[in-house]
């Protein structure tokens, strides 16, 4: 059964352009002697066929007559049928459009109208100019009349705003070809310029051994952070987001939809803290030394340039303008979405769950690429991960829940495996195990690294490293308090 459309929401109708013109008093940008041109220099001139058809599309013409003509060119060219007068006008007699454009004449009377072939690219810049006016007037109008209707709901009015200026804009948009020389004299800079740092390249994880495997996260890349539920995703996630923040002063943007800005906060203050987390839960009162090591701790996390949004749901186009303004304003440097499956896709892929989260993927690394900043966005895993039998239970790239698009748009998958927690050990020792599985690395190596997860802590730990800022009391007092409970040992914590 179809889907019917949800309550407030209407289906788009055609914006007659004319008539919109004739509303507003305006005639609706165009330029029909450089359409003229265009399609001209097309008929006579074959080396203008390439360029105009990777720059134009059949909507950069208004008139639509000029509209057919395109798309009668566009399928010969596909068919590597030679464009000339007679091909044209075949093409369009079998689509039963040649009267309808004024017969052989009018294709005879273009050819005659052609301008200097040397001017082609000013001509196909002028069409895609108005093309973009032409879509962000539909786009206008069509937010203007759901703006005037109370039965849409805002939330959704804002995200389709968003959505249609976006595209009105993004489908215009290419990027001119750059010659391999320009590209290693930008390599050459980037490399001297680097000659003078020490450590990672990238953004640090806090973890050595993860930062000699990725130099860092890297710009524009997108990290896909996978594992089952429980496993300690958004710890994980959180751990690398105040390393970089706390640690190296790095400002850093985490986008929550699944937990909310306080309970990140109590999570953050258990790692930074040492406190256990039912004291910080306020489960268990805390001790006036506590409060003393509390203040202390968080002095260098309060001050860490660190933002969190915590919007439920939040549309991806929504995202993407937050994002933007955080890199404009704040100078942020890495972002973190936990996690990707909640998100919000563009609204006409709601119902269609495959293509909705591919086209969250997409757009989340066109951010990447477009900010120029590292996102690391967590991921759920389908149940074939525990399901599987034989082997080492470790998750694969084919686990990756909802669709193959999230794999084939990351420059970076990685899982977080813990043996004993999967039920792969029963050694009391391997409580603590966990691995960081590299799956997919495009600029590196794919590798298992070894990790201690400390549940009670809400902290991944390297396995020769020892957990010292556990809170401890001032030795004058430590001989009449009471021990400090902790539940590190306890893989199902409460976090």
């Amino acid at each position: 059964m179809a889907d019917t459309p949800r309550r407030g929401r209407k289906r788009d109708e055609a914006v007659n352009l004319d008539t919109l013109g004739l509303e507003m008093g305006n005639k609706p940008p165009q330029a029909q002697d450089v359409e003229e041109a265009v399609l001209g220099a097309m008929l006579v001139e074959p080396s203008t066929i390439d360029e105009a058809m990777e720059e134009l599309t059949a909507g950069c013409f208004y008139d639509p007559r000029h509209k057919m003509i395109f798309e009668a060119m566009s399928s010969l060219v596909n068919e590597h049928v030679a464009i000339d007068i007679i091909t044209v006008s075949d093409r369009l007699r079998a689509r039963g459009q040649l009267e309808e454009i004024g017969g052989p004449v009018f294709l005879a009377d273009l050819s005659q109208r052609i301008g200097a072939a040397a001017h082609i690219e000013y001509h196909i810049r002028i069409l895609k100019q108005k093309a973009i006016q032409r879509d962000l007037i539909k786009a206008s109008y069509d937010i203007l009349k759901q703006s005037y209707d109370d039965s849409v709901n805002v939330d959704e009015l804002v995200d389709t705003a968003q959505s249609k200026i976006f595209e009105a804009i993004q489908t215009r948009e290419k990027k001119d070809v750059q010659e391999i020389s320009s590209i290693i004299n930008s390599v050459m800079d980037n490399l001297q310029a680097l000659q003078g740092v020490t450590g990672p390249s990238g953004v640090p994880s806090g973890f050595p051994s993860i930062d000699r495997v990725t130099q860092g996260w890297q710009k524009s890349d997108l990290i896909i952070l996978a594992a089952r539920p429980s496993m300690g995703k958004t710890a994980f996630s959180l751990n690398l987001a105040r390393n970089a923040a706390v640690d190296y002063n790095m400002p850093v943007a985490f986008f929550s939809l699944e937990m909310s800005a306080d309970q990140l906060g109590k999570r953050l203050i258990t790692t930074e803290s040492g406190l256990p987390g039912e004291k910080i839960k306020g489960g268990v009162k805390l001790e006036d030394y506590e409060w003393t090591q509390l203040e202390h701790k968080l002095k260098d996390l309060s001050r860490a340039p660190l933002y969190i949004d915590d919007t439920p749901g939040i549309p991806v186009m929504e995202f993407r303008a937050k994002a933007k303004r955080l890199v404009k304003q704040k100078g942020v440097r890495l972002i973190v979405v936990d996690y990707l499956q909640l998100m919000q896709g563009p609204s006409e892929l709601r119902g269609m769950r495959e293509q909705e989260v591919a086209a969250i993927s997409r757009t989340l690394k066109a951010t990447a690429k477009e900010l120029n900043v590292p996102i690391i966005a967590l991921s759920q895993l389908s149940r074939n991960a525990v399901q599987r039998t034989g082997g080492t239970g470790k998750p694969q790239l084919s686990d990756l829940r909802e669709s193959g698009s999230i794999e084939q748009d990351a420059d970076m998958v990685i899982f977080i495996h813990r043996p004993d927690f999967v039920g792969m050990s029963e050694d009391p020792s391997d409580r603590e195990k966990a691995f960081i599985v590299i799956a997919k690395h495009r600029n590196g190596e794919v590798c298992d690294i070894e990790m201690k997860y400390k549940a009670g802590q809400v902290r991944f730990l390297e396995p020769d490293q020892a957990l010292d800022i556990q809170a401890s009391r001032p030795v004058e007092s430590a001989m009449n308090a009471p021990a400090v409970s902790s539940f590190d040992d306890d893989p199902n914590a409460p976090f």
